[in-house]
């Protein structure tokens, strides 16, 4: 198979590459990195290949990954552009850059998928929007892109117009869903649960509810009835959190991070 190559193993180009590692032949993956001592401890940890320079990953690779962060889009894009092809995918997961605008940095040599993943990939649970021109991509081609986004979580793909909306309810979603594990438990530490236990006991909780909507397909409303017992205990929280404005502040969220999505060029 075509060899598949990060450029970048920071906190997503890591995520990502655990995934790919234990569906793909370990031989067909090859990273590099700005860190040298970096990308070869990793290349060691996880039995890959890795190279120098991000100019030689492109010269190897037929998938590229752009595993960096937005503000350094262009200088790597101006290092590899010359060692590409017609024949070369690249997946971008930088929110707010079009894949118009990528194929115009590249001179339209390439082929690209825009994606958004999440650090959830890390342990095999990430979700994944993903956004590409199918009819450009061959039958196998799409295969393997699905194969690639599948090793770390679930995909869903989506009309580009859309991208901005998948950053906010996946990409960084995740630290909002963290912020609220860390507060639950906090609240249980006031009433004498021990640290360690709390944020196992909210963690969990928080794991098996998102599973219970996945698993069982039912509305989150529904299931929210379901634990709500008249004139008991539940009801009186949620009435809580309605007084205070968790649905008003979540939302409030999205709109900032989408306005900040729609501002990166």
């Amino acid at each position: 198979m075509s060899k598949i190559g990060f450029i970048g193993v920071g906190n997503m180009g890591y995520a990502m590459l655990k995934g790919v590692v234990s569906h793909f032949n370990l031989e067909d993956i090859v990273i590099t990195s700005h860190s040298k001592e970096k990308y070869e401890r990793i290349a060691k940890e996880v039995n890959v290949s890795c190279v120098d320079s991000n100019a030689e990953l492109a010269k190897t690779a037929k998938y590229v990954i752009l595993a960096v962060k937005p503000v350094i889009y262009n200088a790597v894009i101006e290092e590899i552009k010359d060692y590409v092809s017609s024949e070369t995918v690249i997946i971008s997961i930088a929110p707010g850059i079009s894949i118009d605008s990528l194929k115009k940095s590249f001179d339209n040599k390439v082929k690209v998928v825009r994606a958004m993943p999440n650090t959830p990939a890390m342990v095999g649970e990430g979700m994944t929007g993903v956004s590409l021109g199918k009819d450009e991509f061959s039958k196998e081609e799409l295969e393997v892109i699905d194969k690639f986004f599948n090793s770390f979580g679930k995909v869903s793909y989506v009309d580009e117009r859309l991208m901005d909306a998948i950053v906010c309810g996946s990409g960084s979603s995740p630290a909002y869903v963290y912020m609220f594990i860390e507060a639950l438990a906090d609240s249980i530490v006031k009433y004498g649960i021990k640290r360690d236990d709390a944020i196992k006991i909210v963690a969990q909780t928080v794991l098996g509810s998102a599973k219970m909507v996945l698993e069982t397909n039912t509305h989150p409303a529904i299931l929210k009835d379901n634990v709500c017992s008249p004139g008991g205990t539940t009801i009186c929280g949620v009435t809580a959190l309605e007084e205070y404005g968790l649905r008003n502040a979540i939302i409030k969220a999205t709109d900032a991070c989408y306005d900040k999505c729609t501002k990166i060029k």
